[in-house]
């Protein structure tokens, strides 16, 4: 049965991803915030699927903690649906993504709409120069910078694996308050697979850090405070889906 919900889910998630994909084109033609509070409804679309198909509830805890833009977003990445929080908390945000989403149908089309950074992943110096030049212009238009810190989706009971250069690199250059998002997502939407478990996603906005901290001081307390949140709301969520007799 679990299976079964997980496939609708799916059928759900893609099958509105083509309706909005197609219904919110006009948006293209409006303000960049246009787009970005329709793709965040997509997202509220999708929490609802979740909660309805799934059991999965969700909650965005810390807004306070969020602050107004220019700022850098930097939060754990465990599923397909961290990708749609920024939009339901953040202004203007303008995610770092990988470069073979541009060519993607219609997907493509709002990343290049509202002005998103699409990047390498191979990772060369000549990358990491383009991404903080394309990350100055958006600061300097007051966005907020999206990036995921370990650069990929991972399992909640993985290891942290955060890479430095990147999140490092946008704090020398930008000098602007580092968010820290923490999140508990994996226990119900697996980083890969289809199989979603009952339960309760938390994201947990934290207090920002200051910006322009040299690079062992930053990720020495970017790390131990995404963790520590992380692995306080892993337990929780292991507690919910053991009270529901979830194995």
């Amino acid at each position: 049965m679990r299976l079964l919900r997980s496939y609708l889910f799916l059928l759900w998630l893609y099958g509105w991803m083509a309706i909005c994909g197609v219904l919110y084109v006009p948006t293209m033609l409006m303000p960049r915030v246009v787009t970005q509070r329709a793709i965040g409804l997509y997202g509220e679309i999708v929490r609802f699927g979740l909660k309805l198909i799934c059991g999965v509830d969700t909650e965005i805890r810390g807004r306070e903690h969020m602050v107004p833009g220019p700022a850098i977003y930097a939060g754990k990445h465990q599923c397909m649906m961290d990708v749609f929080i920024p939009f339901m908390t953040v202004r203007d945000p303008c995610h770092i993504l990988k470069k073979e989403l541009v060519w993607t149908p219609f997907l493509g089309w709002y990343v290049l709409s509202t002005q998103m950074i699409p990047i390498d992943r191979a990772g060369t110096t000549r990358t990491l120069k383009a991404m903080i030049d394309k990350a100055k212009q958006r600061a300097a238009d007051g966005r907020t910078i999206i990036i995921y810190p370990e650069g990929t989706r991972r399992d909640p009971n993985a290891p942290p694996d955060y890479q430095p250069a990147g999140i490092s690199a946008l704090n020398k250059a930008l000098n602007v308050p580092i968010v820290p998002v923490a999140t508990n997502a994996g226990l119900c939407w697996p980083a890969k697979g289809a199989r979603f478990k009952p339960g309760k996603i938390v994201y947990e906005i934290l207090p920002p850090i200051p910006g322009g901290l040299d690079r062992k001081t930053l990720m020495a307390r970017l790390e131990s405070e995404l963790e520590g949140a992380s692995n306080r709301l892993i337990d929780e969520g292991r507690a919910v889906q053991a009270a529901r007799g979830v194995k």
